[in-house]
């Protein structure tokens, strides 16, 4: 595509596209370094081990908190209860997300978990587990525990 430019008779420009910035990784590289930042002036809070259910509580209120979609997160844990991996599993809307057990157990698998913590935020801000959460939880642990992992 050019543009000409009819004042001077000259020859047409050429136009040029500006591309576009990759705002996931631009958001990851800002992240990146803010990390980097935290770590280098001992302010980045580390944890040993899920020790006590407020310490767990804590961190997820930390990762959760400000989501505007649900997320489903699974805390994948040594058997000193370190953390090996905390992975957002599974995205939805603002008022559910689909969990697939047969995802869960595999990532349980390569990350070779011996237990492991589920949650997942609520946007709306009512925590009540609802019949599904409860129904989707027994599902998880029944398929974990055939490959004795727990469910802390």
């Amino acid at each position: 595509m050019t543009k000409s430019n009819k004042i001077n008779n000259e020859p047409p420009i050429p136009y040029k596209a500006r591309a576009i910035p990759d705002l996931n990784a631009t958001l990851a590289k800002a992240l990146q370094a803010v990390l980097t930042e935290l770590k280098s002036k001992d302010l980045y809070p580390t944890l040993d081990a899920f020790t006590a259910p407020e310490l767990v509580k804590n961190y997820l209120v930390i990762s959760l908190a400000l989501e505007e979609r649900e997320h489903f997160h699974v805390l994948f844990l040594d058997n000193q209860h370190r953390l090996l991996l905390d992975a957002r599993m599974f995205s939805g809307t603002i008022d559910g997300a689909s969990v697939y057990p047969r995802e869960v157990v595999k990532r349980a698998l390569q990350c070779n978990a011996n237990a492991v913590i589920f949650a997942h935020n609520h946007p709306s801000g009512i925590c009540t587990p609802s019949h599904a959460d409860r129904q989707i939880t027994d599902k998880l642990k029944q398929g974990l525990a055939t490959i004795d992992i727990r469910v802390l």
